[in-house]
């Protein structure tokens, strides 16, 4: 499920651990397919720490959504697939200019420090 390349990279940080993540795998799984042109990562926080490096966790499941390298979306989301596929077709549907300016808020700039996950990956597959 780790590709290299594409634009947009959609990480799902959560613990093997944790029940609602182990119900919300096989629809992350499952939108992977529906969206071959974006990269899907799934990454047990306990197995991987050094991935998920210092992003806040304090829900599961925690995801980080990357147009990139620029960190678009961090955060908790209901375990609730219809919502990141919501949010992916709105994402996706920006302009890289738009996706630029929504980055200026401080919440997104604080998100650009810790959330670059896609390095990180990219980094345990050389």
């Amino acid at each position: 499920m780790q590709q290299t390349g594409q634009e947009f990279l959609v990480a799902c940080l959560c613990a093997q651990w944790c029940g609602a993540c182990r119900e919300y795998r096989p629809a992350f799984e499952a939108l992977a397919t529906a969206f071959p042109d974006t990269r899907f990562a799934w990454v047990d926080v306990e197995d991987e720490p050094d991935v998920a490096g210092d992003i806040d966790i304090d829900n599961f499941p925690t995801l980080v959504i990357q147009r990139g390298a620029s960190v678009v979306f961090c955060g908790p989301m209901l375990p609730h697939i219809s919502q990141l596929e919501r949010l992916l077709q709105t994402l996706m549907a920006q302009t890289p200019e738009e996706s630029r300016a929504l980055l200026a808020s401080p919440q997104r700039q604080a998100w650009q420090s810790v959330g670059d996950v896609r390095s990180r990956l990219d980094e345990r597959r050389s």
